[in-house]
């Protein structure tokens, strides 16, 4: 640490030396671009690999129940099973479907270029009748109509 010995009004007066303390923060600071490389984590996964298209899918059980798919089409119409269902029964209609079945789940799709508000106002409506609601990834098709 230094001082200053100036004459004048106030006297001695401390002045930190600063040099030490920029070596130190320098050192440091190599240190840690040394060590930060080094420190990346690898995560290993056991992703499942495509299906070939020539893999048969097994057939479901006989007696299954087809599951009850809720689709918005581009035009905005929403559709349970391939139907045509006006907005305002929708609730009513998925809940009588549900109540029969065992497994409780609809599933929603939407096809491609139908809005995003739309298709949120749909599966709403479906959540709003405390529904459980899964959506269907683009690549599986649809089950046929019963």
């Amino acid at each position: 640490m230094a001082f200053d010995v100036g004459g004048g009004k106030g006297g001695i007066r401390p002045a930190m030396n600063v040099t030490p303390l920029v070596d130190v923060v320098l050192v440091l600071l190599i240190i840690f671009m040394v060590v930060t490389p080094l420190m990346t984590k690898q995560m290993w996964m056991d992703v499942p690999g495509k299906a070939d298209e020539q893999t048969e899918v097994a057939p479901p059980p006989p007696g299954a129940l087809p599951p009850v798919v809720l689709t918005v089409t581009k035009a905005g119409a929403v559709q349970i099973n391939r139907e045509d269902v006006p907005r305002d029964q929708v609730v009513a209609r998925l809940q009588r479907m549900i109540n029969a079945r065992p497994d409780k789940i609809v599933f929603f799709d939407a096809e491609n270029d139908v809005p995003y508000g739309t298709a949120m106002e749909v599966m709403d409506l479906a959540r709003g009748g405390n529904l459980t609601v899964a959506v269907v990834p683009d690549a599986v098709a649809e089950p046929a109509a019963p």
